[in-house]
């Protein structure tokens, strides 16, 4: 049975541009999603130790994504009042479902990647 979508109760369609599915694909396909969803795997994690476990990551990048993945409810923000302010990010049990599918795709572009940049090469030339 497919899922119908609260409001609508048109069935949730993915290839449709207007379904609401499509805008959650597009947050979890980037790059920096997939890293940050993985990283909290292994727990909570604070900003700063996040940006250096994410190499490459902008902090703009970094705060936007968190955002969304907040709003997205895939984790949740913490700010305990100390001076400075200390914030916490955890993934909720929604993001946690997100874990076994991310560390599959991990594993695998990590298990093929020789052979991904054999064809690179190929074709290259």
């Amino acid at each position: 049975m497919r899922t119908l979508i609260e409001g609508s109760g048109l069935p949730a369609d993915i290839y449709s541009a207007k379904c609401p599915t499509r805008q959650v694909l597009d947050h979890l396909a980037g790059k920096w999603t997939v890293l940050i969803i993985d990283a909290l795997s292994d727990g909570t994690m604070r900003y700063t130790d996040l940006r250096k476990r994410i190499d490459g990551i902008s902090q703009k990048m970094l705060t936007q994504t968190l955002r969304q993945l907040e709003t997205d409810g895939f984790l949740t923000r913490t700010v305990h009042p100390t001076v400075p302010p200390r914030v916490e990010y955890t993934l909720t049990e929604l993001g946690h479902s997100l874990r076994i599918p991310i560390a599959a795709l991990r594993d695998w572009i990590e298990t093929n990647i020789n052979l991904i940049e054999q064809a690179r090469r190929s074709v290259a030339r």
